[in-house]
């Protein structure tokens, strides 16, 4: 239940909007939305002109204030706990923070406690201020790096428009796996749910328009640091679209290195009649007795659906995946170069590093940039100091318009 009211935020009227209509007024120059106008005229303090409730229907005179006011929220849906996390940036219309890896943003089915929410409503509460947590943006679980939360209404819409209208920039540093061809570029590809694996994300023609602008920054023996802008924010965007280009992030579980695939086929192929046999007899099972022995086999996801696949082909199809599945020498220690760097990281190498926008409120520009974490940081002079030659590692001063 709303115990008071926010600060105001006011607009003095200038000679040249001297007659207008309030309403007119406030969705034109304070950029009030129909829908947070519609909550202000229910409340007694809403909307003020000189001090004074007032219909939205009256004219306004040029050195007039009108003054918006609204309701204090909480999230009563929250549990506060204390998660601890860094702030980059508060005022009473935004905080900004530094979002730790593995951190969840939102509470969410299986996971109500423990996530970015929790601490942020326990942070308020311990100075006394009533905020309804308003994240306006999202990163992934495993992802790193500046978050902005809206403090009210008012900011988030401001803030969301922005986003649509394309004028919030947001970089990020990924690690991945091998060089992109082209130095820098656009990767300009419609993203939709993977019909075989709902929870992944695929490059599709019918998916959803999809921009990633990147440019490499440094080259090292069989990868590369990018730095990438977003032009659209579709889930998991960055680790498709990297992988649609043959440069999935290093440390990614869900969008692994094409060899981890082959690898499998190769292990799948190399089985005699009697496994094959007892492959398809598996294959045909039912959820129940697939749960039953992934508990007991401890198949992953994604293995059990390559057996599934693979026990499906017939006999020629068979013959065809074995002459595929044969890594050759290269590929072998390709695929063991590609494993010791996921290895060495427990997430996918990606970093929301920096955000820029306009504040809701001073219409000022705001610049944010979250230092890098110590497992990135790790990995990066892990990568710099590969034993290659110096002309190896190469730095890039390209930039992302």
């Amino acid at each position: 239940m709303a115990t008071g009211y926010y600060s105001p935020i006011s607009y003095q009227v200038p000679p040249s909007e001297d007659g207008w209509l309030l309403k007119t007024l406030l969705q034109k120059r304070m950029g009030v939305s129909r829908k947070l106008l519609s909550r202000l005229k229910m409340t007694d303090q809403g909307i003020m002109l000189n001090g004074e409730r007032v219909y939205i229907s009256v004219r306004v005179n040029a050195g007039d204030t009108v003054e918006i006011r609204m309701e204090q929220e909480t999230s009563e849906d929250i549990l506060p706990q204390p998660v601890p996390f860094e702030i980059l940036y508060e005022d009473e219309h935004l905080l900004v923070v530094n979002k730790a890896a593995g951190m969840i943003v939102h509470p969410t089915h299986g996971h109500y406690t423990d996530t970015l929410a929790n601490g942020v409503v326990y942070y308020w509460a311990q100075k006394g201020e009533q905020y309804r947590f308003r994240p306006v943006h999202r990163l992934d679980q495993e992802t790193s790096g500046v978050l902005v939360i809206a403090k009210n209404p008012y900011s988030h819409q401001h803030i969301s428009e922005q986003m649509i209208a394309g004028t919030v920039d947001k970089r990020y540093n990924a690690w991945v796996h091998g060089v992109p061809a082209v130095p820098s570029g656009d990767i300009d590809g419609p993203i939709d749910r993977d019909p075989a694996e709902p929870h992944r994300r695929i490059v599709t023609p019918d998916g959803y328009p999809s921009l990633t602008r990147y440019v490499v920054k440094e080259v090292y023996p069989g990868a590369a640091m990018v730095e990438l802008k977003l032009e659209s924010g579709r889930t998991h965007q960055i680790r498709v679209h990297m992988g649609s280009i043959g440069c999935p992030l290093i440390g990614d579980g869900m969008y692994r290195h094409w060899l981890y695939g082959k690898a499998e086929l190769e292990r799948v192929a190399g089985l005699d009649a009697g496994e094959q046999a007892e492959l398809e007899r598996v294959a045909e099972l039912d959820a129940g007795e697939h749960a039953e022995l992934e508990r007991v086999a401890e198949l992953d996801a994604g293995e059990q659906a390559e057996l599934e696949r693979v026990a499906e082909l017939d006999a020629g199809e068979q013959a065809e995946l074995e002459r595929l599945a044969e890594l050759d020498a290269g590929e072998h220690a390709e695929l063991e170069r590609v494993a010791e760097l996921d290895a060495s990281i427990p997430r996918q190498a990606l970093h929301a590093v920096r955000l820029s926008f306009q504040h809701p409120v001073l219409h000022t520009e705001l610049v944010f940039e979250a230092p890098l974490p110590p497992d990135l940081a790790l990995l990066q002079a892990k990568l710099r100091q590969a034993p290659v030659a110096d002309a190896d590692i190469v730095q890039i001063k390209g930039e992302i318009p």
